[in-house]
């Protein structure tokens, strides 16, 4: 209810959670109502402003206290505090990589939109703060924080702009921009920039359910969206003799004894000769597997167990245990196993054994063995079994470049696509996007052909 029956008190000292502060006092239609500043001069400040909302003949409210000119609204919802939100929201129900991937995309919306003024942290430290304590569960308010991160943390708390300003289209351009760069101010990929917009998109889609705006503002802003399929760099595929060169010098990493190489080299030899991805050949188990004595064996693969992080997955470990990529979890992928891995498989047990779960590949204590592990096996492996003039070269630089390599291989034997792309997991448009590549060395047998050619004509 709406009155004129306003009165007005003075101000006066109170202490407030140990802390000198002024409170100010007034009633409106005979109910009590005060208000604590700060200093004098703030709360003097407050009665100056009701007095001449009194003298100008507002009507003041009952229930609020204030005239309509003096209404107290809530704080406008800031990016920081709805992205937690969010974070929240979707958290319970995404997989660990996925959870990675909106921890990024987050941490790199929220250092484009935080104002460059005074007492802004250092990208490199707002970088660690956000992805290592704010973006991730539990998060800052329900576990210790180091003392710099928390610093950084309460600073983009205070300064968050409001959500609203993602609303305008000069805002928008430059988180965008933002996106399209790394930390050190150089081009990042197009598949980072892709799925750090991803998030964004999908952010801002839950903000308009939730009726914080009309549209999708990111929609109101042009995009030129990166390539969606990034071809294989060919200098990474080697040809069958680089491989087996390759697989045959893991077995030299490391001492007899620990068997550090020689426990992988099934591993990556199921990368080159069954295409398999590293999280496929981590996760490949006995009781999956057909091992003839001769012939062709198959691996019935329906499980992967990529390098997560602890921090991203529900149960604190590494390892996520998940279905295979972009599938159904119940899918099952039948796989063959030319007969050349098939022995080195049966090699591999007939030495090792298998883990208590009856995973093939597995680290002196019977663990998952972890990408880290995996790849500083792969680089020492590559300089005992390339020339030097290869080892300095993107020649299968990476474990991944083995399925690369397989896959290549298989294209240019003149297997037919759609069995290459079943056996590889992938849709043939992918498999001709990015797999369909030249051979180390294919180029000089393009070469004496077409020569040939010409010499007919001479």
């Amino acid at each position: 209810m709406k009155t004129s029956d306003v009165r007005i008190w003075g101000v006066r000292p109170k202490r407030r959670q140990g802390k000198d502060a002024y409170e100010l006092r007034w009633s409106v239609g005979g109910r009590p109502f005060s208000r604590t500043r700060r200093t004098q001069g703030l709360a003097n400040k407050l009665r100056s402003q009701l007095a001449m909302a009194q003298e100008a003949g507002e009507l003041f409210d009952d229930e609020t206290g204030f005239p309509p000119s003096m209404e107290e609204k809530p704080p406008a919802l800031t990016w920081y505090a709805f992205a937690l939100e969010y974070l929240r929201m979707k958290w319970p129900h995404a997989a660990p990589n996925y959870r990675d991937d909106i921890s990024e995309g987050l941490t790199a919306v929220t250092k484009a939109l935080m104002p460059k003024r005074p007492g802004r942290p250092a990208d490199i430290a707002m970088q660690r703060a956000l992805r290592d304590w704010a973006f991730v569960l539990p998060g800052p308010g329900e576990r210790d924080v180091p003392p710099e991160a928390r610093v950084a943390i309460d600073w983009v708390a205070e300064n968050s702009p409001p959500l609203s300003d993602l609303a305008q289209p000069a805002v928008m351009r430059g988180v965008l921009d933002a996106l399209k760069l790394k930390l050190d101010g150089k081009a990042a990929a197009g598949e980072t920039v892709k799925r750090k917009r991803k998030i964004l998109v999908n952010a801002l889609n839950y903000a308009t359910e939730r009726g914080e705006f009309e549209d999708n503002p990111v929609h109101a802003v042009p995009w030129e969206t990166p390539a969606r399929i990034v071809p294989v760099d060919p200098r990474v595929v080697a040809n069958p003799k680089q491989a087996s060169n390759l697989i045959d010098a893991v077995s030299y990493i490391g001492g007899y004894d620990r068997a550090r190489g020689r426990r992988l080299v099934g591993m990556f030899a199921g990368m080159y000769y069954a295409g398999m991805r590293p999280a496929e050949t981590v996760g490949v188990a006995i009781q999956d597997c057909h091992l003839p004595k001769e012939g062709w064996g198959v691996a019935n693969l329906h499980r992967t167990r990529p390098t997560a992080g602890k921090k991203w997955t529900k149960t604190g470990e590494v390892h996520d245990d998940r279905g295979l990529k972009n599938r159904d979890p119940r899918v099952v992928r039948p796989t063959p196993l030319p007969p050349g891995l098939v022995a080195i498989w049966q090699d591999s047990i007939d030495t090792f054994g298998t883990a208590d779960d009856g995973r093939l590949f597995f680290n002196e204590r019977g663990g998952l063995v972890g990408s880290s592990t995996y790849s500083r096996v792969w680089a020492e492996a590559r300089e005992f079994g390339l020339p030097p003039e290869l080892v300095a070269s993107p020649l299968a630089d990476r474990p991944y470049d083995l399925r690369h390599s397989a896959l290549s291989t298989w294209l240019n034997a003149g297997v037919d696509p759609t069995e290459v792309a079943e056996r590889a997991g992938n849709t043939v448009e992918v498999l001709l996007a990015r797999y369909a590549k030249c051979l180390h060395g294919r180029h000089a047998v393009a070469n004496k052909r077409i020569e040939d050619l010409l010499l007919e004509y001479e």
